[in-house]
């Protein structure tokens, strides 16, 4: 009998791509879908980094880079941590991956052996408990509500510690809330850290230009968290370039030589015309990022703004990235005479058939009541989009 391996019936597939792969099929019957599920700048890449690109291409510069990435690329990347972040990480203690999504990969298959325990903050991105099920380890959930701005207390994660934790993930600004941790309140988590022996933070930051309340912090600026934090970060976000696939991770070097050795088996470095283009992101005009960051911001208070004229959404003000996560657990139960909405999966599946707006239901983030839609599209179509979704939800009784 075929059968794939043990570790592959851990997973489950991406809710995310699943609603926006139905979004699609939707789009190829003819049906108008205003997608809200993905993650994805529709802004174009700006000019002078595409530009980069392409001179890269003319000078040949089309072969193998070193597994980390290009020394190059990484001193741009210490430049940027040094400019922005005030943080001192030599090119040794960065590695440049295929996105961020393989760097957080690599951290967790680098660190986490099997029956380890790594503490996720609920919401949590999709992808984040399904690494952690793939190098083996348990991931432990903390509930984090709308009513305490989705960040978790210092209190809640002592109570989550145990002697087999080995990991806490922070994902700030928060996909999927936009959550945005003070450097107060970071340093108030930091403490905890602090008091267990062989405990570490994954620090995503992928969304740190996306920040609509003032300057971005990072928990490996806390006192004593240097050592005990590995910060991820790229440029899919801050610079319009999913497509490209640059991330990477810097952070203490014994984990950051794991991390290479571990790349080193299995993809090698990334393509090296988009790390000459992430070089230009980083070394360039930072006028595209706050360009763009203040068209999301617009894009926000326009989407909760209409958001809140809906009946039964429960919605904050987000502060950073570009996704919204109202409450809508007041539509259990109900119906539209066809279907019965049980779920935050049946309310994002009612919204793409009956209203034809793609979202993405909150049990696939750990948190059964609420939904994401996410704002990276233009104003027109978040008008268009919240006008259907209070039109389907008159339906449902």
């Amino acid at each position: 009998m075929s059968s794939v391996s043990k570790r592959m019936t851990r997973l489950s597939p991406s809710m995310t791509f699943a609603m926006n792969q139905k979004s699609n099929e939707l789009k190829a019957k003819g049906i108008d879908v205003v997608n809200m599920s993905l993650g994805e700048p529709d802004f174009d890449t700006p000019e002078h980094i595409k530009s980069a690109a392409v001179q890269a291409i003319g000078k040949g510069y089309t072969h193998y880079t070193p597994v980390p990435g290009a020394l190059s690329l990484k001193e741009a990347i210490s430049g940027k941590l040094k400019k922005e972040n005030g943080l001192e990480y030599d090119p040794s203690e960065v590695v440049v991956s295929n996105g961020a999504k393989q760097s957080i990969c690599n951290v967790i298959m680098a660190l986490i052996d099997e029956g380890d325990e790594v503490i996720i903050p609920a919401p949590y991105w999709v992808s984040y408990p399904q690494m952690v099920l793939l190098a083996g380890g348990t991931p432990v959930h903390i509930d984090a509500s709308i009513e305490q701005g989705f960040k978790i207390t210092p209190d809640q994660l002592e109570k989550a510690i145990t002697p087999k934790t080995r990991m806490i993930i922070l994902c700030s600004p928060s996909n999927p809330t936009g959550a945005v941790y003070s450097q107060q309140e970071l340093d108030a988590l930091a403490q905890v850290v602090l008091r267990h022996e062989d405990l570490y933070v994954l620090s995503d930051e992928i969304y740190e230009h996306l920040n609509y309340i003032g300057a971005h912090a990072s928990i490996a600026a806390c006192e004593g968290m240097r050592e005990r934090t590995v910060i991820v970060n790229g440029v899919s976000k801050a610079y319009a370039m999913t497509g490209w696939r640059i991330g990477f991770i810097a952070g203490p070097k014994w984990i950051v030589s794991a991390c290479n050795l571990l790349q080193g088996q299995y993809t090698s470095g990334p393509c090296s015309v988009s790390q000459k283009a992430a070089e230009e992101a980083w070394n360039g005009s930072q006028a595209c990022v706050e360009e763009m960051r203040q068209a999301f911001q617009r894009r926000r208070d326009l989407l909760v703004s209409k958001m809140r004229e809906i009946p039964g959404l429960e919605v904050n003000v987000p502060e950073g990235a570009f996704y919204l996560f109202p409450k809508c657990s007041s539509f259990f139960g109900k119906t539209d005479g066809t279907r019965i909405i049980n779920t935050s999966t049946d309310f994002a599946m009612f919204l793409l058939e009956v209203g034809h707006v793609a979202t993405v239901g909150g049990d696939a983030f750990g948190a059964p009541d609420y939904f994401r839609l996410s704002y990276a599209t233009s104003e027109e179509m978040i008008l268009e989009a919240t006008k259907r979704i209070a039109n389907a939800l008159k339906l449902l009784k």
